[in-house]
């Protein structure tokens, strides 16, 4: 999902009309943030992809219908096989908390109230450095 970093309920829920100006405008649902994160690039991606049936869904299966968890979960698993990697859905929040190495951006990305949510997600990732036995 170009990697906002949402979950699958908030992937679901996307419309068409939710992309404007280059981005997408999404309320999580767990947090109840609003987010407009950049994705030009993609979406030009995705608005240029034929399809015999276009809908207001943006993650639709080949009829038009909305994509519902089921076909979000096997078009993942799918997906992850054909890239040769193992990770589960849920890895990928601690994944864009690490990548931005902004903890800032992080948090504001994730959705996080409080900074030390965001913490726990980098830290889970990153891991504590140590030095050698000498």
């Amino acid at each position: 999902m170009g990697r906002s970093d949402q979950w699958p309920g908030d992937v679901l829920k996307i419309k068409r009309e939710d992309l404007r100006d280059g981005a997408l405008w999404i309320v999580q649902n767990k947090t109840k943030a609003k987010r407009a994160i950049e994705l030009a690039a993609l979406i030009e991606r995705i608005n240029a992809r034929p399809r015999e049936r276009l809908s207001a869904w943006l993650i639709q299966d080949d009829d038009g219908k909305p994509l519902g968890t089921f076909g979000l979960r096997s078009r993942f698993d799918k997906a992850r096989r054909a890239a040769g990697v193992e990770f589960q859905f849920r890895d990928i929040q601690a994944k864009a908390a690490t990548n931005t190495g902004d903890l800032a951006h992080s948090q504001k990305l994730l959705g996080h109230r409080n900074r030390e949510m965001t913490e726990h997600y980098e830290r889970a990732r990153v891991g504590e450095r140590v030095q050698p036995l000498r």
